[in-house]
This record gives C-alpha cells, sequence and structure tokens, in this order.
C-alpha cells in the first residue's frame, strides 16, 4: 500500500508546478496547453490506470483553484485535494494520510493562475502527433525524481492522459474518458469527514 501511496502523490505533485520553455520546445505548444488549463473550471469524468501491470479505473472530478478527487473502484482507495491538505484514504484500514499543500507546490491543473513560463519546471520536449500533442515536464534541477508525460488532443484541447515515469523508472499510465464540464459539485464534495487526528513516530499526522 505504500507503493501504491507514492504512487498517488507522484500523480499529483508530478502535475502541481508551473513550467519553463527550454531549447527544442514549441512555444506554441506550451502556450496552447496553458490556454486550456486557464480556462478549465470543473471537470468530471472517468480514468484508467496502469502500473507495474496492475489495473485500476475509477472516478476524476477537479474544480480549480485547489480541489481534486480520484475514487478508485477497483482498489480502497481515495485521493482528495480541498485546496490547503491532499488527503490518501485507506479504506481497508480506514485510515487517511495528509499531506499540506503548503508542502507540495500548486497545481497545474488547479492552481488559480497557470503560467507554464515561469521556472519551477521545466518543459523538457513537445511532441506534436495528428491528433494530440504532448508535453514533457520535470521538476528543475531535480531531474533525478522523474519525469511526467501531459497529452491533451488537438482539437477541441483537452486533458486526454498522463505518464509518471518515478526516480525508479516505474512508469504510471492515466488515461481520462468522457471528461466533461462539471461546476456543481455537492458544497462537501471535496472534503473528508472524519476529524479526530493522530500522529506516528516521524510526526506525519493521520486521520482515524
Amino acid at each position: 500500500m505504500i507503493g501504491k501511496l507514492k504512487n498517488f502523490i507522484v500523480i499529483i505533485c508530478c502535475l502541481l508546478f508551473p513550467a519553463v520553455l527550454r531549447a527544442g520546445v514549441d512555444a506554441s505548444l506550451v502556450s496552447k496547453a496553458e490556454k486550456y488549463l486557464n480556462n478549465l473550471t470543473g471537470l468530471t469524468g472517468q480514468f484508467s490506470q496502469e502500473s507495474n501491470g496492475k489495473k485500476d479505473v475509477g472516478i476524476f472530478s477537479m474544480m480549480r483553484p485547489g480541489r481534486v478527487r480520484l475514487d478508485y473502484k477497483t482498489a480502497p482507495v481515495q485521493l482528495i485535494s480541498n485546496g490547503d491538505d491532499l488527503y490518501f484514504y485507506d479504506k481497508s484500514l480506514d485510515q487517511i494520510t495528509t499531506v499540506p499543500l503548503t508542502a507540495t507546490p500548486a497545481g497545474i491543473l488547479v492552481r488559480k493562475n497557470i503560467n507554464l513560463k515561469t521556472s519551477d519546471i521545466v518543459v523538457s520536449e513537445t511532441v506534436q502527433n495528428e491528433d494530440s500533442f504532448s508535453l514533457d515536464l520535470h521538476i528543475k534541477n531535480n531531474e533525478g525524481v522523474g519525469h511526467m508525460w501531459v497529452d491533451f488532443t488537438n482539437s477541441p484541447v483537452k486533458l486526454k492522459s498522463w505518464v509518471v515515469v518515478d526516480a525508479t523508472g516505474t512508469r504510471t499510465n492515466v488515461i481520462f474518458l468522457d471528461l466533461k464540464t462539471k461546476t456543481n459539485f455537492a458544497r462537501n464534495y471535496f472534503e473528508l469527514q472524519k476529524q479526530r487526528i493522530s500522529s506516528n513516530s516521524s510526526g506525519d499526522e493521520f486521520y482515524e
């Protein structure tokens, strides 16, 4: 389960950076992605994830700024960001681990203003295909932690998929299906309801 948690955190954290242009990068593709992301308010749809030969499916939802929710149908886990914290809920253990968003970068998908031409992350490559285009991203001066491809359809521009490659070379592929605009989420949709907190010896906080 620890490995699964790492994969989920990597997925979110690898998205949670703005980007800077490098030589050889098609600036028009970066601008196209930036414009699309800034025009997003809320989305919901299905996703399919594959990592280490294991496949999971579920429902993906987001509401800018700051809110993301992934409900896994084939694994007893849930990932939620309420704009202040990122929560990983292990239903099999009835345990929730929280990571303050102040300890992670603000997200490309969920930050209030998205600028892909600042220096937090490097766009190291762009690829234009017939029906889609892709951006390869990694953290500036920290390539060893891995990198991520984010894929968009061409016309209309929409989030299509992403591939996270971590420091060990493990690939996590996530494909989005039937993404639709949605802003009328229930009031507490991006909130976890459990409130009692305990800490372990390392200082990590858990909701029980």
